[in-house]
């Protein structure tokens, strides 16, 4: 069996090192346009900061580690058509610039995303930098060192960090974004004041509302960037705005959605027979709406390359769908969510209830108890769990895979109320955080 893959990300590795591990026989070959692979991008922010020293440990793989495995990857090499009939593929080596054609009995696409970029006057000026690979990471360290003020553009996970990155560093941040609020897909305004207040009181300027007109500077490098409602000094732009699925490749040979995430079922099969892909290239059955979604997380990502592997040869393993469960540290405050926010349900078109509670999470009577605070988003009629968000400054944010557990079983607000947790005073009281949010809402 003549498997080929295209691109080394997450998804990638994962089908990579499952195929070989599962079929002894098969000869698989891996195609990627980059020098390195397996980069581990949620943790240049890290990086930047200093917490991660070393950013080789960043790579969980490599081509001699899957050669070990028998599997042959070509870095830098593009794949730059695929005839999904006649199972063939035309490659070109981007060091030699020969085209070469391979052919597969099994294909799988891990193409990964890429940053959205936006059509905004001056964004060729210098120092105008995304934030996705190792060679990304790398500059981001090497520009900011001389850089005084940074403008971060995109208050998602990754300009969140990137900016709390910088004012540890010692920079004048300031973090824009269109929406109202931080963090806005994932957490209600509850926990966004929280986590807003807290940038702002290490100093780190927010410009919320607002949108970027242009990126203004002299002899080809920016000095500033305008917005509908102001103007920021900037030595230093990160552009972290979203991402778009890698899929050009495929546009007219695959269902997709709107904005080119490929659809697999749940076998991770896709439109078309013996093509399989995987990770931040595909939607993603999302739970809460029950409908297919681009999410793009290493999360989902490693699951549906694992799963790829399995049912290769048929189906065996099917996929359980996912709730977007994530996390994020900022400073001091632990956060973390699964599932719809109410703001995000409302969007959905779902009509929800809500319970919000502030509680210590631990007895009064024990040395430290913190006060955590957690709120769980439900259907109003079904009583069907639709999500759940958590903040405090102990961590407490595995509560999260917990809710994303409820709701991955379609339990209702009435259910999570008598689930049995342990109590131990140490960790918890008798009643668990999310049964007390939930006896509340009953």
């Amino acid at each position: 069996m003549k498997v080929v893959v295209i691109g080394c990300t997450h998804a990638g590795t994962a089908a990579i090192v499952n195929t070989a591990k599962l079929y002894k026989d098969a000869k698989i070959t891996v195609y990627e346009r980059n020098d390195n692979i397996s980069f581990l991008s949620c943790g240049i922010a890290l990086y930047v900061g200093g917490v991660v020293k070393d950013p080789l440990g960043l790579f969980y793989s490599s081509p001699e580690k899957l050669k070990e495995l028998g599997a042959e990857t070509k870095i830098k090499h593009e794949v730059l058509d695929v005839d999904l009939d006649k199972k063939t593929l035309k490659v070109k080596n981007l060091e030699t610039g020969e085209t070469f054609e391979d052919n597969y009995d099994k294909l799988i696409i891990t193409t990964g995303s890429w940053p959205i970029v936006p059509k905004i006057e001056g964004i060729e000026l210098e120092n105008i930098l995304l934030s996705k690979n190792f060679y990304h990471s790398n500059t981001i360290i090497e520009k900011s060192r001389d850089a005084k003020n940074i403008v971060v553009v995109g208050a998602g996970y990754i300009g969140v960090e990137l900016a709390e990155a910088f004012e540890t560093n010692g920079k004048n941040v300031t973090l824009i974004d269109s929406q109202d609020r931080i963090l806005s897909k994932y957490l209600d305004k509850e926990f966004t004041d929280l986590a807003e207040e807290e940038l702002k009181k290490h100093g780190v300027r927010l410009a919320l509302s607002q949108s970027v007109i242009r990126f203004e500077g002299e002899n080809g490098r920016v000095e500033r960037v305008v917005t509908d409602k102001g103007t920021y000094d900037a030595d230093l732009v990160i552009l972290c705005i979203g991402f778009r699925p890698n899929t050009d490749l495929f546009k007219g040979k695959l269902n997709m959605l709107p904005n080119g995430a490929i659809i697999v079922d749940e076998y991770m099969r896709t439109s078309k027979e013996d093509v399989f892909a995987a990770g931040d290239s595909c939607a993603v059955f999302y739970n809460p709406i029950k409908k297919h979604e681009y999410i793009p997380l290493a999360t989902n990502a490693v699951r549906m390359g694992t799963l790829v592997a399995r049912n290769l040869i048929k189906p065996t393993t099917r996929y359980l769908g996912t709730q977007g469960t994530s996390g994020i540290k900022i400073y001091d405050l632990n956060i973390a969510a699964t599932g719809l926010t109410e703001n995000m349900a409302k969007y959905y078109g779902l009509e929800t209830e809500s319970v919000l509670i502030e509680d210590s999470y631990r007895p009064e009577f024990m040395p430290t108890h913190e006060k955590a605070i957690l709120k769980v988003v439900y259907e109003k009629t079904s009583k069907r769990i639709l999500g759940s968000q958590i903040l405090s400054k102990v961590d407490l944010t595995q509560m999260m895979n917990t809710a994303s557990v409820c709701i991955q079983n379609d339990m209702t607000i009435d259910e999570l109320a008598f689930v049995d947790f342990f109590f131990q005073p140490h960790f918890n009281k008798p009643w668990n955080l999310l049964n007390i949010a939930a006896l509340n809402a009953i």
